[in-house]
Parts: C-alpha cells; structure tokens; sequence
C-alpha cells in the first residue's frame, strides 16, 4: 500500500487544532454503524423469500443470538429514536405477544433445527411492559425451538418507572442475568423538557432489587446533548450513576432527528446544546468514568476491568451490533417482532416496522420482511475494517485486505480522504495500521465514513458524529 502517510502514534508532530477547529471540520453527520451496510441502504428488493432461503441454510451446529423488540410504552419520551408507541391497554400488547409466538415458530420452521442460543436480548420500546405471565409463554416458546445454553446471556432494556418486584422474579426465574436502565439525565429541568420525570431513587431501587433477584450485570444508559443539558448536570448523574456501582455504562449523544422522528419537535431546538458544548459534556463524563476506574469501550462504553466487555477489549473480541458493543461471536442474529433486524451470513433483514403491518403478515403465516441487503465481497471488507475500527480504534487495513483476497490499493481513495484527518491528529497511519488516537476518538465515526462506499453516494441524514 502507498501509505498517504507513516505518521507515528507516539509522533511528536501531532499538535491538534482547538475543538472548536476540530468540530467545525469534523462534525457533520454520519452514520452510527451498528451495521455495515447501514439499515438506510437496506433494500425492499430483499423480502420474505430470501429470508426464508437465508435461515434454511444456516448450520445447524452453529451458535445463533436472537433480539425481540417490544414497541410499546407507556409514555413516550420526546427525545426517543426507538420505534415504539405509546398503549393504554394490555390488549394490544397480549396480542403482539400472541404473533411474537406465531413468528419465532415461523422462523424455527424455516430453519429445521434447534439452534444453540449464545445471546437473548429484549429491547423496546420498553420490555418490561410486558406482563410476568407474556414472560412466561415466551420463554416457553424460547426454549421449544431452540437450545439454549445454562451460560447463555440474556439481557433486557428496562424503564425503572415501571419495573416491578413481581417483573424482576419472573425475569430472574427465567434467566435474566444482565439489564440495562434507561437514565438519561438526572437533572429535573432536562427531565422535564425530554418528557421523562423519573426520580433517582426509582433508579437506584431498580438496580438494587435487579442485583438481589441474582441479576449480575447492570448497564445504566446515559444521555448527553439533551435539551438544558449542562456540563453540571452531567456530573450530576455521573455522581448518581457511580452510586449505583453498574458493570457497565453506556453514554449516547442524543440525535436530534425530527425528518425521521416527529415526535423530537416537541424539544425545543433553542434548549439543545451547540456541538461545543456537547463535546465538553462527553469529553466531561468520560474523564469522571476513566477516572473511578472504568475502561473505556470504543466510542461510547464503559466497563469495569472484570466485566467481560472490558475482558474482550483487551482480546480484541469487541463486536459491533445494534445493542451497541457487545461480546456476541454468533454466526446470525435473528430479530422476533416488528422493526427487528436480522443478520445472517448471506447478510441483513428488517421486519417491518409498523406494527399492524407486521402483525398483518406474521397472522397470515408469512414472513414480515420488508427489507434488507445481501452482503457483497466488498461489504464483508469495508464491514471488517469499520467494525475494528468502531471498536479498536486500531485496523490492519493490509492484513484485512490480504486476507479477504483484495488488494490494499483498495483503501487508496479512502485514505486520502483521511489525509487532513491524520494531520490533525486525529489518526496515524504506520504502514498499512490505522490508528484513531484519544483527540480522534469522538470523530472515529468520521473515518469509518471514509471506508463507506454507501455513504459516499448517498443522500441519507444522519446523526451528528458527537
């Protein structure tokens, strides 16, 4: 490869410009890369046959994942992005729960066998809305079509305004051993202009009541860029999550995307942070969390050095998915219920995401994709090199390329792309090795976007990239 450049990370040229430089260069939107090809290149052109064609052809030996969406709430945050609706009733919801059981007996139809189960993760929308007794037919249907492990994780998003005793036991009874709490901010002020009032102390119960039904991972889900947001409040909540002593944390910057989600203009632009200020609050929270001792994951993780994340970090064992970063190996991930993704070898599928359409397709025993892609050569190598990339901040682009049967000139346009973005000290480049350095690592979404052949030609909006 004819390296742009072989700078050093130890380099003592590396000076970067003022953040305020930086983010006037380097802030634009893009994509968040839980996936590669990201779900807006996703395409109607592959549908319910080739999903069905895909899981027939799994392996019957190898270890799958499976992700359940539960799209309802109770009330509906305006800063959410997750598709979900807002219920009064348990109508709706008991029938959901019905077709969830018509689709996973679809599905296991479809592939013949009963996989190994490495990973169950519910999210939401919030799961807990379900009712102990959902939790029980669904796990009972779980457990008819596939094989799953006693070593199995099984996770769940939860919102402590609604977790109950009666819930976390029949959660516990069932498996559940880590969770994620939704937190957001503690402040009051941003609580109210987000259009979630939730008292800490309903935070720190749920925490405590998780760890003693035998829950022994708790994730908290933090949030900066929020309207009425301040460095303050963020350590604020910084101060309360530590009280809660959580294996993990996960720190989102909000995205501001009322084109895709209608309900976010109810936020009031004026009240959100501008891209200075955003910085100051991650870059803020990140310290306190480095300094009382967590390991820093990738962009927006952070684990304690004896949590399995923090473990296979340092293994170089971190993957990439739509939960976020995870420690999941699995040869295929299927997703149960509407909006769900599904990734298989031959590549990506998307259930619909409207729920009376899904419901609709699942009671007529068919598949409900509406969407997906198949993965080419080259998605499988840009895929390589973005994920390590998101989660490594460190890639081989010549090992990865020799390996995968390319020439490293592939990597040609993308790297002078980077040019500017190296001078700036934002990566190095050593040879064939790229390397995101500690100024860089906010903007590491950024230099995936460089690898990106998809992002290149498209006019899709995305998230701001801190």
């Amino acid at each position: 490869m004819n390296a742009l450049c072989r700078i050093k990370t130890d380099c003592s040229r590396w000076s970067p410009a003022p953040i305020e430089t930086l983010l006037a260069k380097y802030g634009k939107n893009v994509p968040r890369y839980t996936s590669y090809p990201t779900a807006p290149h996703f395409s109607a052109a592959i549908g319910a046959d080739a999903y069905r064609s895909w899981l027939a052809e799994l392996d019957p030996k190898s270890t799958v994942s499976l992700y359940l969406h539960i799209p309802f709430c109770e009330r509906l945050c305006s800063y959410c992005g997750c598709h979900t609706t807002v219920v009064h009733s348990r109508s709706p919801i008991s029938s959901y729960v019905d077709h969830l059981l018509r689709e996973i007996a679809l599905v296991t139809q479809a592939i013949g066998a009963r996989l190994p189960v490495g990973s169950i993760h519910f999210g939401g929308g919030t799961p807990n809305i379900l009712a102990p007794r959902d939790l029980e037919i669904v796990f009972t249907a779980l457990r008819d079509g596939f094989e799953i492990s006693a070593e199995a994780e099984i996770a769940a998003e939860l919102d402590p305004r609604l977790l109950t005793q009666e819930w976390i036991d029949a959660a516990a009874s069932k498996g559940l051993n880590r969770a994620s709490l939704g937190v957001q901010d503690v402040d009051p002020t941003v609580q109210k202009a987000i259009n979630r009032h939730q008292p800490w102390r309903a935070t720190a119960w749920a925490a405590d009541a998780l760890r003693k039904a035998g829950v022994a991972s708790i994730n908290l889900d933090l949030m900066y860029g929020l309207p009425h947001q301040t460095v303050a409040s963020i350590r604020q909540t910084i101060d309360c999550a530590l009280q809660a002593e959580p294996e993990r944390i996960a720190l989102f910057g909000y995205a501001h995307v009322p084109w895709m989600k209608p309900h976010q203009r109810l936020i009031d632009e004026a009240a959100l942070p501008d891209e200075v200020e955003r910085y100051r609050q991650q870059a803020t929270a990140a310290a306190l969390l480095i300094e009382s001792g967590y390991v820093r994951v990738g962009l927006d993780h952070f684990a304690r050095p004896a949590d399995p994340l923090a473990q296979a970090l340092a293994a170089g064992a971190v993957r990439r998915n739509f939960q976020g970063y995870a420690i999941d190996d699995a040869g295929a991930l299927l997703g149960f219920g509407a909006s769900a993704i599904g990734r298989l070898p031959s590549g990506y599928v998307q259930n619909s995401a409207k729920t009376p359409e899904w419901r609709a397709a699942i009671a007529a025993g068919e598949f409900a994709t509406t969407r997906g892609v198949e993965l080419t050569h080259d998605d499988r190598l840009r895929g390589e090199i973005i994920e390590r990339l998101m989660c490594d901040l460190t890639v081989d682009l010549g090992e990865v390329a020799t390996r995968r049967g390319a020439a490293a000139e592939i990597f040609s346009e993308a790297l002078a792309e980077l040019g500017e973005f190296v001078e700036d000290g934002l990566a190095a480049l050593d040879g064939d090795r790229l390397t995101i350095t500690e100024t860089g690592r906010p903007f590491v979404r950024v230099a995936c976007a460089a690898f990106d052949r998809y992002f290149q030609r498209s006019r899709a909006r995305h998230s701001a990239a801190v």
